[in-house]
C-alpha cells in the first residue's frame, strides 16, 4: 500500500512539473518575461478554448479586463492566453516606452503581450501558428489591418467589436462620423472579421439612445463596454460552433455608408455656410480630436482662433447677424446665428494660447467690448 502510494505521489510530482514546464515553454514562445498566468491550469483543459484579445487604446483595456474576468468563471469555458496591441511609444527621443493602455492592462494582469509593428510580420504569425495557437482572437480598436494568413489561424475565427449598427459607417471614425450626422439612436456591432474593413457577417447587434448633447468623449467608451457585453453574451454559441461565418447575418452591400477618416481640416465651424444643427452635431463628433474652432473678433482687434468645446442648439430663428452676445439668463451661453438664421449657443470655449472657460467668464475678460463671428484669415 504505501508503495502504491509513493508511485502516485510521484506520478503527480511528474505531472505537475510537465505542466510547469509547459507553461514555461508557452511564456517563452511568446517572447516576453512574464510570471505564469494565475489560471494556468485552464489552459491545458481538453475543453478550455485558447482566446488571443487584440486591441491598444484606453476603450480596448476596458474590454480587456471585462474579457478576462468572465474567463475566470468557472464555466466560461475560455482562456486569455495572449494580447496583441501596438507597440510602446517612446515619450522623447531617449525616454522610457510607454506600453499602450491595453498592453499596460495585459501587463498588470500577467497576460503575456505581443506588439509585431505589423500584423503580417512572418516572425509574429509563425509564432501564432506555433506557441500561441489560439482557437478565437477578438478584437476592438487594435488599428491595424489583419491579413488572411491571420485570418485562417483561430478554428472558430476571429471576431470584432464595432461601435456602429453595420453596414452603416464602416471605417476608421464610426462614432464621430454617427454623431456628425445626428444619428440617434447610434449603436455597435459584432460580426465576424473578413479582409474587407467591417464586412464580415454580423453576429449581434444593439441600439443605443443619446442624448442630444452627447458627445463622442462619452459615447465612444460607452459603446464599447455595451459591445464587450454583448460579445460575451454570444461567446458561448461562437465556441461551441452553433454561431459560425456562415450562420451569422450576411451585411447589405448596398446600405454601406463609409467612415471616413477625421481630416483636421473639417474642424473649423463654417457658420455663415451652416446650419447651427450642422455645427453642434460636428462638435459633439470631434469632441476627442480633432475638436472644432471659430474666429471671433473682440472689438477692433485681431481675429483670434477659439476652440469650441460645448455647444447647444436653441429652438429660436432671427435674422442673421455676426453679433455674438451672451444670453440675458443665469447659466446662458455666447448665442451666435448662423448664416441660416438657427441659433447655436455655446457654453464652453478656449481662445489660443488660453484655458477653456465658460461663456460668462470669457464676457467678463472682454470687458464689455463687442464680439462678432468672422471668417478666418485666409477665407
Amino acid at each position: 500500500m504505501r508503495l502504491n502510494s509513493r508511485r502516485a505521489s510521484a506520478c503527480s510530482l511528474l505531472i505537475m512539473t510537465t505542466l510547469l514546464c509547459l507553461s514555461r515553454a508557452f511564456i517563452t514562445g511568446l517572447g516576453h518575461r512574464h510570471r505564469v498566468y494565475p489560471l494556468l491550469t485552464k489552459l491545458y483543459s481538453i475543453d478550455t478554448a485558447r482566446v488571443l484579445f487584440l486591441g491598444t487604446p484606453d476603450v480596448a483595456a476596458t474590454s480587456l479586463r471585462t474579457i478576462v474576468e468572465d474567463s475566470q468563471k468557472e464555466s466560461s469555458g475560455y482562456s486569455v492566453v495572449g494580447v496583441v496591441t501596438q507597440p510602446p511609444k517612446r515619450r522623447k527621443r531617449k525616454g522610457k516606452e510607454i506600453p499602450s493602455p491595453v498592453g499596460y492592462v495585459a501587463e498588470e494582469l500577467d497576460i503575456p503581450v505581443l506588439t509585431p509593428e505589423k500584423a503580417k510580420d512572418t516572425d509574429f504569425l509563425d509564432n501564432l501558428e506555433n506557441n500561441v495557437r489560439p482557437d478565437l482572437c477578438i478584437t476592438a480598436a487594435y488599428g491595424q489591418y489583419l491579413p488572411k494568413r491571420f485570418l485562417a489561424i483561430p478554428k472558430c475565427g476571429t471576431v470584432n467589436i464595432h461601435p456602429s449598427l453595420l453596414p452603416r459607417w464602416r471605417g476608421a471614425s464610426p462614432v464621430q462620423r454617427s454623431l456628425q450626422a445626428g444619428d440617434n439612436p447610434v449603436g455597435v456591432s459584432v460580426l465576424f472579421t473578413v479582409s474587407k474593413m467591417d464586412a464580415g457577417p454580423i453576429i449581434a447587434q444593439k441600439e443605443y439612445t443619446v442624448g442630444k448633447n452627447d458627445q463622442a468623449t462619452t459615447v465612444l467608451p460607452l459603446l464599447f463596454e455595451v459591445g464587450t457585453e454583448l460579445l460575451l453574451e454570444n461567446l458561448p454559441d461562437i465556441l461551441s460552433g452553433k454561431i459560425t461565418m456562415e450562420t451569422a447575418i450576411q451585411q447589405d452591400e448596398a446600405l454601406v455608408t463609409e467612415a471616413s477618416m477625421i481630416n483636421a481640416a473639417e474642424a473649423e465651424l463654417r457658420v455663415w455656410e451652416e446650419s447651427a444643427t450642422t455645427c453642434h452635431n460636428r462638435m459633439r463628433g470631434f469632441s476627442m480630436w480633432p475638436g472644432t474652432f471659430i474666429y471671433l473678433q473682440v472689438g477692433d482687434e485681431e481675429p483670434i482662433k477659439v476652440k469650441i468645446i460645448e455647444t447647444r442648439v436653441l429652438p429660436d430663428s432671427v435674422e442673421p447677424t455676426t453679433m455674438v452676445e451672451l444670453g440675458p439668463d443665469k447659466g446662458d451661453g455666447l448665442r451666435l446665428v448662423c448664416g441660416d438664421g438657427s441659433i447655436l449657443e455655446i457654453l464652453t470655449l478656449q481662445p489660443v494660447t488660453r484655458k477653456a472657460m465658460d461663456a460668462k467668464s470669457f464676457v467678463n475678460g472682454i470687458q464689455g467690448k463687442t464680439v462678432t463671428w468672422v471668417k478666418p484669415p485666409a477665407e
